[in-house]
């Protein structure tokens, strides 16, 4: 039970571990209550799920019997036994809270892997134990492509490919696409020797943006993979809150001293954790949803 999720519910976190001999996600008790109680403190959430618990075991509710115990990570770095429960589990979990509550956490939870973007963040997941990571091209258009193409092949026509149109966000023109290919030609020939450098070409090619969807998620292993080879590094992106990497990136183009600050702060040499890489999809991802 090696690998681990981190979904969100309005910005807090819900973490999961894969069952690999059932085949299934358990899921934390004490983030679901949390979430659904609107609760940060942790001995509250506790006190609450203990109390929860005996009432459903006094009503011979099966949720209670249903519930295992596994380690989950905790802030101190120690890992903990931690109630989970599996998928119907939680369902029925939520279903113990108010209506409007339980309605608009379970319409969340029960968002489908079998969307475009679920099927693609189960294609980044497996990229790690792929032999296809070893053939990337670290720093290159190539490199970045080849990303682009394995996270989203069979789900767009253009995965891979440089885009043709030109593209906007929240009233910002990435770079045009008929000076697409001379844009990335000059970044790609930027160096890539140290983070300060490493960071400058990331911002670039975050401006240039070429492809018509899915830029994010694949730009941040392309970074990644550089920081690796060059400087033995890479984020931990679970360190970095989602409103202040979306803030930093805004400003990039004025001004790189903020997102330099922020991946510099986040830098690990873990670089072969698997633990690592999957928190990094699953932040990398979230990073992508729209705000409710």
């Amino acid at each position: 039970m090696s690998k681990i999720s981190i979904r969100f519910y309005d910005d807090r976190e819900v973490r999961a571990v894969w069952d690999e001999k059932n085949s299934k996600w358990w899921f934390s008790v004490l983030d679901i209550v949390a979430v659904l109680s609107d609760q940060d403190d942790y001995v509250k959430t506790r006190n609450y799920w203990k109390y929860l618990k005996a009432k459903l075991r006094k009503e011979n509710s099966q949720l209670v019997s249903a519930t295992t115990q596994l380690k989950l990570v905790a802030k101190d770095g120690k890992r903990y036994l931690s109630d989970m429960l599996d998928y119907d589990g939680i369902i029925a979990l939520g279903k113990q809270f108010p209506s409007r509550s339980a309605n608009r956490f379970i319409e969340w939870f029960t968002y489908s892997d079998e969307t475009i973007d679920g099927k693609s963040k189960l294609k980044a997941y497996g990229l790690f134990e792929s032999s296809f990571i070893d053939g990337i091209e670290v720093g290159t258009i190539k490199g970045l492509r080849q990303i682009h193409a394995y996270l989203f092949g069979g789900l767009y026509d253009f995965a891979g490919q440089i885009r043709k149109k030109n593209i906007s966000k929240d009233g910002f023109q990435f770079a045009m696409a008929r000076f697409l290919d001379d844009t990335l030609r000059r970044i790609e020939q930027m160096p890539e020797n140290t983070f300060d450098e490493i960071v400058e070409k990331y911002v670039e090619m975050n401006i240039a943006h070429p492809f018509m969807e899915g830029n994010g998620r694949s730009a941040r292993i392309w970074l990644d993979l550089m920081l690796k080879k060059r400087i033995k590094k890479c984020v931990d992106w679970s360190k970095i809150a989602k409103n202040k990497y979306l803030d930093a990136m805004v400003k990039a183009p004025a001004d790189s001293a903020g997102i330099s600050k922020l991946l510099k702060s986040a830098l690990t040499g873990k670089i072969n954790s698997r633990e690592i890489y999957m928190k990094g999809i699953d932040y990398s991802y979230y990073y992508e949803e729209n705000d409710k």
